[in-house]
């Protein structure tokens, strides 16, 4: 980790790592379409990562509108989660609990994302880049919009094919 001295290396440095975070994101998430049996979660992935890739380039128009120069990290938290998720994909056979696992996955990621926005924002605020703030409640609102969806996906199909699943298996 770069010395953070003030609020505002720390705002450069936890942008530097969440935009890490989302490109890293970007190429995992087409991997776990594939990985993925139940149709609707495929899409729901697939979905997402053109979402993500919005939100890189939303995290780049505020380091080019405010100037900033992000700083060379590698948000290990992130790749953390997506190793999980290459374990549970190489550990479950492709199927229904391999899908809710996904979720599991996939939800894990979302809420690190929203404490990681929520945290900008906060820090963002304290220091008066109001664009930059209206752009991080952007992202924030899509990333508890797809952690909602995960939910509802889960909920309704995914967990009742595993369970389902699991049944057939007994």
């Amino acid at each position: 980790m770069s010395k953070i001295t003030c609020l505002e290396d720390a705002f450069i440095h936890e942008l530097s790592d969440i935009h890490s975070a989302e490109k890293q994101l970007t190429r995992a998430l087409p991997k776990l379409a594939r990985a993925a049996s139940n149709a609707d979660l495929a899409d729901a992935f697939m979905a997402h990562t053109d979402e993500t890739q919005g939100q890189v380039e939303r995290l780049d128009q505020i380091v080019e509108s405010m100037g900033l120069k992000l700083r060379r990290v590698k948000c290990l938290a992130m790749e953390g989660l997506i190793e999980e998720g290459h374990d549970t994909v190489e550990a479950i056979e492709k199927g229904p609990v391999r899908d809710a696992m996904l979720i599991v996955g996939s939800q894990k990621v979302e809420h690190y994302e929203i404490a990681a926005y929520g945290s900008l924002i906060t820090i963002a605020q304290s220091l008066g880049y109001d664009e930059a703030v209206k752009l991080l409640k952007e992202t924030l609102a899509e990333e508890k919009t797809t952690d909602e969806k995960l939910n509802k996906l889960a909920l309704k199909k995914v967990n009742a094919e595993a369970m389902e699943h699991s049944r057939e298996m007994a």
